[in-house]
């Protein structure tokens, strides 16, 4: 059975609980509640950690599938180099990012979806994973459907194979002996 990335889990973790904050916050300072300020915390807390864990990680092994638009923000995270790559700094910054939130009701909910990601991100970066950008996939110079040369000629169900009719430049000639 092969290993758990850890990483890809805490990037799913992280970007929900940054929506989740985002909607806490909103709510709460759309209802003036007391302490509403921790709600435009929130909102701007949670708008940041959408934007950095928008773009996903390279995968050790198999393929992964790009989130529309990540080429552009993955640039941006690439350029921040150890900061924004290495998950042990993306574990402290999700823990201090989370703590704040935890004074308003309406953004606790994201904490705690923060708090966890930073734990799974705390575990990562102790399994010796790291964030690398998606590199765009060279084709391999084979169109699909290349290989399919005739399309068939027959509507299915078609006969099997030893009975189908061979076409008429596969057909023996006079010439060509046949072995019975």
């Amino acid at each position: 059975m092969g290993q758990i990335e850890w990483a890809m889990w805490a990037n799913e973790q992280a970007l929900a609980a940054g929506l989740i904050l985002v909607i806490g916050g909103v709510v709460g300072v759309a209802g003036q509640f007391k302490g509403w300020q921790y709600a435009a915390y929130g909102i701007a807390a949670g708008v940041f950690i959408m934007l950095l864990e928008y773009p996903r990680g390279k995968r050790r092994k198999g393929t992964t599938l790009e989130r529309p638009g990540q080429s552009y923000l993955a640039a941006v995270v690439n350029l921040f180099g150890p900061l924004t790559r290495n998950y042990y700094v993306r574990a402290v910054l999700h823990a201090c990012l989370a703590v704040p939130g935890g004074f308003m009701l309406a953004t606790v909910l994201g904490t705690v979806n923060l708090g966890i990601a930073s734990i799974i991100y705390l575990l990562a970066a102790v399994r010796k994973e790291e964030w690398s950008p998606i590199q765009a996939q060279q084709s391999k110079g084979r169109q699909p459907g290349k290989s399919i040369h005739q399309p068939p000629t027959n509507p299915p169900p078609r006969p099997p194979a030893e009975r189908r009719r061979k076409p008429e430049d596969e057909v023996e000639t006079e010439d060509t002996p046949t072995i019975k």
